[in-house]
């Protein structure tokens, strides 16, 4: 019985010495920790990005019938043929408009129709 509690405590003392010397194992291999996708730090967290109509209300900011108001509103939604003419039914139409005084008319007219957006 002596030997039984003597080996058992044995056991007891060398068993924390044991497990801090290696890493814990998982068969042959060491058992890795892995951190939920959801956590990541600040500074690695990439810009949400805006929405389009967010976008193009900031291009209000710029004085009307301007070259740079309408460069802002070709950044947010670029300029591209179309081999037919029609008049534009939403404001990603305007883009086809060869024109600049047109396509800037178009936007506004788009643009400042739309009910605003909170800033974030």
């Amino acid at each position: 019985m002596k030997k039984i509690v003597l080996s058992l405590a044995a056991m007891l003392v060398c068993a924390p010495a044991l497990a801090q010397s290696s890493p814990p194992m998982v068969g042959d291999r060491p058992l890795v920790q892995v951190k939920p996708k959801g956590m990541k730090t600040a500074a690695a967290a990439p810009a949400k990005p805006q929405p389009t109509a967010v976008k193009l209300q900031a291009c209000l900011e710029i004085e009307d019938g301007t070259k740079e108001r309408l460069d802002c509103y070709d950044a947010v939604i670029p300029p591209a043929a179309k081999p037919k003419t029609m008049k534009a039914k939403s404001v990603a139409d305007c883009k086809f408009t060869k024109e600049q005084d047109e396509r800037l008319a178009c936007f506004n007219g788009f643009v400042e129709n739309m009910p605003k957006l909170p800033k974030s």
